[in-house]
């Protein structure tokens, strides 16, 4: 197929590209200095974690936050969720005030905090309200409006097929789906044959997304390739190893491996996000949440547990520097 004929993925205006490669939306992960080193690292569009409805009209603090965005991070979507059309539809007006490329909504989130108020997952249990709620979000922005769902409830209510008709029908413009119901939370494997059908629905015009398990390029490909969705969101697999997103782009366009990131690319980014984090989020704040990322940027090396102790247990930005160029001194020869 030659470049001009090359079908590209678009969301509204925006265009994704031939197969798009999604940073998924991860509460207390996929913050600005995350989603930085996606950027740098091939991810094609990205969301903010998700942000209370409820906060955003109460103007807390935290969920204010979350509605930082930056240019370099274009295309970028901010994801909202609640459980009532009033305050999801002021949220949206709030979202795109910030100004994203697209709203997203969130129904997928399985956690109780989220799901037994009833948002998020929840709302696959009343897909009348889910329709609603949608409803009152797309009249509220200018922005196209997307939407992230699971399978279903449970293995007896896998509704989705009917969800995705039905938002469609109302304007929604792309969807992504987690291969996964929300009693399974993110247990067993990723049930991607459902994803397909609803690709494969004649009635489905918008980009449909897969999400769930693809850890791997070959995993990407297979998918692609099996399940013919128009681009994979990328979640958990991206914690600690953005190269993920260059790694199967190039997969699926050259069949190839790129090379494996070596000691000191991998200190580079970790030292990169570090970085961010502190500016973003202040010295405090900055160093204690960077801490969950440590093991997953370094998670193959052996021994690494001394360093980790080390790099968790101060709160000495200059320390935490120091000891990221010993681990590039200490390793340097054995990647």
């Amino acid at each position: 197929m030659s470049e001009s004929t090359k079908i590209l993925v678009k969301i509204g205006n925006i265009e994704l590209g031939e197969f798009p490669i999604l940073l998924a939306p991860m509460e207390d992960v996929s913050d600005p200095p995350f989603r930085a080193v996606c950027k740098d690292y091939g991810a094609d569009l990205m969301y903010t974690e998700f942000i209370s409805s409820e906060g955003l009209i109460r103007d807390a603090a935290k969920s204010v936050q979350k509605l930082d965005i930056f240019e370099y991070e274009r295309p970028i979507g901010i994801q909202i969720f609640g459980s009532e059309a009033g305050p999801m539809s002021e949220a949206a007006g709030i979202a795109s005030a910030a100004g994203p490329d697209l709203i997203d909504i969130n129904y997928g989130c399985p956690v109780k905090q989220v799901a037994c108020k009833g948002a998020g997952a929840a709302l696959l249990r009343d897909i009348p309200k889910m329709v609603e709620i949608t409803s009152a979000v797309i009249q509220s922005t200018h922005l196209p409006v997307t939407v992230k769902t699971r399978l279903g409830w449970d293995d007896q209510t896998k509704n989705v097929i009917e969800v995705a008709e039905r938002l469609q029908d109302i304007g929604v413009q792309a969807l992504t789906i987690h291969g996964r119901t929300r009693v399974q939370m993110y247990k067993g494997e990723a049930d991607w044959s459902l994803i397909a059908g609803i690709k494969n629905n004649p009635r489905m015009k918008i980009p449909v997304f897969g999400n769930g398990d693809v850890d791997t390029a070959e995993k990407a490909a297979l998918y692609r390739n099996r399940y013919g969705v128009d681009g994979i969101m990328i979640g958990r697999a991206s914690i600690g190893y953005p190269w993920i997103f260059n790694e199967i782009k190039h997969f699926l366009r050259t069949g190839t491996h790129l090379p494996a990131p070596g000691i000191e690319e991998r200190v580079e980014v970790c030292r990169k996000h570090f970085r961010r984090s502190l500016m973003w989020k202040g010295p405090v704040l900055g160093i204690l949440e960077m801490r969950r990322h440590y093991s997953q940027y370094f998670k193959s090396l052996p021994s690494f547990k001394e360093y980790r102790s080390r790099l968790v247990n101060t709160m000495s930005d200059e320390e935490i520097e120091q000891i990221l160029e010993e681990v590039m001194d200490a390793y340097a020869s054995s990647i």
